[in-house]
C-alpha cells in the first residue's frame, strides 16, 4: 500500500535561471572580472565554475589569488551598471502571486550575494513575497551542500517532504536530493548528465514549464 505524500506546503527558488533572466549578465560579469589575470573561458566552463558569492567564485577562477579584490571591483562595477538587463521571466509573477493566493510559504535560496539579491528583489517588487531567503554570503557553505536549503526550511517550519525546490544547476538538483526535497530542474536546454535527472523529481527544459509544472501538481 503506498502513502500519500504530505499535502505541499511551502516552495523554495534558485534565483538567477530560475526567477529572473539573469544568466547571460552573470556570465558577462564574471568574464569581464576576470579578463586581465585569466585566459578566456568558454560560457559553460564559466558557468560549471558558478556557485556562491563572487567572492567564492572568482578565487576559484583565478590563478593567483592576488588577483581576487581587484576582479571582485570589476564583476562589482560591471553588475551595478548593467543589472538593469536582468528581468523576471514571463509568468513569474503570475506563478508566486498564486502560489501565496494558495497560503503557500515561499523561500528563496541562492547562491548570489545578499547585497544585489535585495537589490533586485526590490527592484522587481519581490521583497514582499518570500518568507525567508538564504543568500550565498549568509552561510559558510554552498551548493550542492544542502545545508542552505535546510536553513530555508527551517525558518519556513516545513518537512522536506512538503515542499518543492526550483533551480537550473546540477548543484540545485544534488541539493535538493541530498535534503530529500522534490527538486525541479531547469536544464534551459543544456545537455544534463543522467546521474543528475536520475536525482531530480521532474526535468524541464524552461522556467515556464516549471511554473505549470507546479500549477498542475497544486491541482492534482
Amino acid at each position: 500500500m503506498h502513502t500519500l505524500p504530505p499535502p505541499l506546503r511551502a516552495v523554495v527558488f534558485d534565483f538567477d535561471g530560475t526567477l529572473l533572466d539573469s544568466l547571460p549578465m552573470v556570465l558577462r560579469a564574471h568574464h569581464h572580472a576576470i579578463a586581465p589575470f585569466h585566459p578566456p573561458l568558454t560560457d559553460a566552463e564559466m558557468f560549471d565554475r558558478l556557485g556562491g558569492p563572487p567572492e567564492r567564485t572568482l578565487q576559484a577562477m583565478l590563478r593567483d589569488p592576488a588577483h581576487a579584490a581587484e576582479a571582485l571591483r570589476r564583476i562589482e562595477a560591471y553588475w551595478t551598471s548593467n543589472e538593469h538587463e536582468a528581468q523576471p521571466y514571463p509568468g513569474v509573477r503570475e506563478t508566486l502571486a498564486g502560489l501565496r493566493a494558495r497560503r503557500l510559504a515561499l523561500g528563496l535560496w541562492t547562491g548570489r550575494d545578499r547585497a544585489s539579491t535585495l537589490r533586485l528583489l526590490q527592484a522587481h517588487d519581490f521583497d514582499g513575497l518570500f518568507t525567508t531567503s538564504v543568500c550565498g554570503d549568509d552561510l559558510a557553505t554552498h551548493k550542492p551542500d544542502p545545508a542552505g536549503l535546510r536553513e530555508v526550511l527551517r525558518r519556513l517550519a516545513v518537512g522536506a517532504d512538503e515542499a518543492i525546490y526550483l533551480g537550473d544547476a546540477a548543484v540545485d538538483v544534488q541539493a535538493g536530493a541530498a535534503c530529500g526535497v522534490r527538486t525541479v530542474f531547469i536544464h534551459h536546454g543544456r545537455e544534463v548528465a543522467p546521474e543528475i535527472t536520475t536525482l531530480a523529481w521532474r526535468v524541464v527544459e524552461t522556467p515556464a514549464e516549471a511554473y505549470a509544472l507546479l500549477a498542475a501538481t497544486l491541482e492534482a
